[in-house]
């Protein structure tokens, strides 16, 4: 059994690439499945009328057609999934920093004894490596707090 080349390769992955994009851009244009599933039953057959054309210049020529048609029939708002970029709740959720674990409470901080207990034991060593490798600061440095 042959490998596939690596155009034949990126040919594939690019008529994949094209078909999904066919599809998502369907997707945004009719919001009711059953018309969407017609569209894309439709769509799938088109792709399917090429899918055994051996020769390269034609199927270069009909993925360039296809992808312009896609260029000239896409959504003016597609649909986007919330978390993907340029969705509504991409990148919302915000990982807090490490210092605001200095600022809990004891008794919150008593209710996970072993964490803060390697917790000081581990800022005391990145203490100790700090000042090996920079040289300990100075009296003046030490007032932003």
């Amino acid at each position: 059994m042959a490998t596939p080349t690596a155009a034949a390769l990126a040919h594939t992955r690019r008529v994949c690439s094209l078909y999904k994009k066919s599809l998502r851009n369907l997707e945004s244009w009719y919001d009711r499945r059953h018309i969407f599933r017609y569209h894309a039953t439709i769509m799938r057959a088109r792709f399917d009328q090429h899918k055994t054309e051996n020769d390269p210049a034609k199927v270069a020529q009909l993925v360039a057609d296809a992808e312009k048609e896609l260029f000239e029939k896409q959504h003016y708002q597609p649909k986007k999934f919330p978390m993907s970029p340029g969705g509504v709740a991409f990148e919302r959720e915000v990982i807090p920093p490490d210092w605001v674990l200095d600022y809990w409470h004891p008794l919150e901080k008593a209710h996970f004894p072993e964490y803060f207990a390697r917790r000081e034991k581990r800022k005391q060593e990145y203490i100790v490596w700090w000042e090996k490798q920079y040289g300990k600061s100075s009296a003046s440095d030490s007032s932003h707090h």
